[in-house]
């Protein structure tokens, strides 16, 4: 009999949520064991110190938790101010002098990942963090082999106005003791990556739980590495990071009902863009013929013009989610689409594309089920605690560092981020749940992998590995396996167009669907990710 399915970026981490479920544990067992074993398997994606978002159903229960990072107390609204060289064209942060914002001590927000990990599973889970931690231990003291995706972010080369990535894991002596190897080379494809350091790290968090990361024993260490090294995070930082507890936010699609999650997540864009799309007939016009790329494209500026300029932290900004996510507003940025308009996505001095630091898993059972958790470093800022092994995320990177604007730097504000776990219901069933990994990007991703489903009749799998395109700025990016008869009808409408080498880009979506009692799931190619059913 099937208990379930799981989905995820890393085979190990795959393995170690499908044989939670094997063993009797409930969806949000199996997604947070499959996420422990990705903090130390994927360590720049994410990490125990990282941040994200995460959905949960069972019976009786539906809810999100979010735990993005929040800015340091210490943090003042024009301290960057006069550092700004650019915008990136994607969207994803500042480029400042000196990389105060992405590398080092003072990129680091509110590390909250490993406190909602543990409330998830003290609240709604049926093992305890102590019960799902040895796997993971396990990794780090003997080791992993390092995959193809892990090296090939480590080895990409400078985007414009941003170093190598190797720089996160060898331009500071505590990751060089992990990611490099005596004779001075970084580990490649193939080799084993142990980190002994954070086994320690992970045995006493399991020893004496959560807490001790953020008020105890372990804060202790993080604190004086902090104040040793200029880092922004203070004790009260540390003793803030408990995740944030909402219901979905709801939106519907052609009879579909649509939960994700709200601001400062990327929910918002994925209903907005939603709403517009459902004024065309799409499955007419052709799975990614060139008049679906334009429409859809256009949807995807317009929603990302309207993030960059309302979509902030609420607690800080007014966001007018009602008003973004309408039929009536999306009609009328429909209607813009249908009369030829090109919607233009400012952006401040900008040039280059961006890395992506950020995984996923997903969770469904035979009983209904679902758990679906995207998290992340942000960025990952280099910074590694001497003797404790992980590393910080370096979220501050994605802030505006002009004063007075959605995503303006403040003390204890959460900057705008895209993650998207989403479950799509029939009725009051579940019937697909994804969601993505890829900066900006993620939500274009999810869209695309909803719009498979739920247009084209596509399986999970289909969805995922179906050619994809991109428009987080005014030009409409396009993955290889777009055809160049498309390129060519998009040039002629006057679109400027980039396509990108890789045939897999554009997020990495992981996704699982229901069909009655079966139940089928995609990873996307470019991780080497996994579905297992069980």
């Amino acid at each position: 009999m099937t208990r379930g399915m799981i989905s995820a970026a890393q085979p190990e981490a795959a393995e170690a949520g499908a044989d939670v479920l094997r063993a009797g544990g409930n969806v949000v067992d199996a997604g947070i064991a499959a996420a422990l074993v990705q903090t130390v398997v994927d360590p720049q994606m994410c990490g125990i110190a990282g941040m994200g978002s995460m959905q949960i159903l069972l019976p009786g229960v539906h809810t999100t938790l979010d735990f993005h990072g929040r800015s340091p107390a210490a943090v003042r609204p024009e301290m960057w101010e006069n550092r700004i060289i650019r915008e990136s064209d994607d969207g994803w942060g500042f480029i400042l002098e000196g990389r105060v914002n992405e590398f080092g001590y003072q990129a680091i927000t509110t590390p909250r990942t490993l406190a909602a990990f543990d409330e998830a599973l003290r609240r709604f889970g049926t093992r305890s963090l102590a019960d799902l931690l040895p796997v993971a231990i396990d990794y780090a003291r003997q080791g992993c082999l390092v995959r193809p995706h892990v090296a090939e972010w480590w080895n990409k080369p400078a985007a414009a106005g941003r170093p190598a990535n190797i720089d996160c894991v060898a331009g500071l002596a505590g990751a060089r003791r992990i990611y490099v190897k005596p004779d001075g080379a970084l580990l490649g494809v193939g080799d084993t990556l142990r980190n002994p350091d954070m086994a320690r790290t992970l045995e006493r968090i399991a020893a004496k739980g959560a807490a001790d990361f953020y008020t105890g024993e372990i804060a202790g260490e993080i604190l004086a590495d902090m104040a040793a090294n200029g880092g922004l995070i203070g004790a009260a930082d540390l003793a803030s990071c408990g995740p944030e507890e909402n219901a979905p936010l709801w939106g519907t699609y052609r009879g579909y009902r649509i939960a994700t999650n709200h601001p400062p997540g990327g929910g918002i864009m994925l209903l907005e863009m939603l709403a517009i799309l459902e004024n065309f007939d799409l499955a007419g016009m052709g799975h990614n013929s060139p008049d679906y790329i334009r429409v859809v494209s256009e949807a995807m500026k317009i929603a990302t013009a309207d993030k960059d300029a309302q979509v902030g932290d609420p607690r800080f900004v007014d966001v007018p989610v009602d008003r973004l996510i309408s039929k009536a507003y999306g009609a009328a940025q429909a209607a813009r689409i249908r009369a030829g308009e090109k919607a233009h996505v400012p952006r401040f001095n900008s040039g280059g594309a961006e890395s992506k630091h950020t995984t996923h898993v997903c969770v469904m059972d035979a009983a209904g089920g679902a758990f679906t958790m995207t998290h992340t470093l942000g960025q990952p800022s280099g910074v590694v605690t001497e003797g404790l092994g992980f590393m910080y995320n370096g979220a501050m990177s994605v802030f505006d560092p002009r004063p007075g604007r959605a995503g303006s730097l403040a003390p204890g504000k959460a900057r705008f981020s895209a993650l998207s776990p989403t479950v799509v219901f029939q009725g009051d069933a579940p019937f697909l749940v994804l969601g993505s990994p890829g900066a900006t990007y993620i939500t274009m991703g999810n869209l695309q992998v909803m719009l498979n489903v739920m247009e084209f009749g596509m399986s999970a799998e289909s969805a995922v590995n179906a050619a994809r395109f991109a428009a987080v700025s005014d030009t409409i990016e396009l993955s290889n396996r777009i055809l160049r008869s498309a390129e060519r009808d998009l040039v002629a409408q006057g679109y400027p167009v980039r396509r990108h080498p890789q045939s897999y880009i554009f997020a990495w979506v992981h996704a699982i669907r229901r069909i009655g009692t079966r139940l089928d799931g995609g990873a996307d190619p470019a991780t080497g990710g996994l579905v297992i059913e069980v």
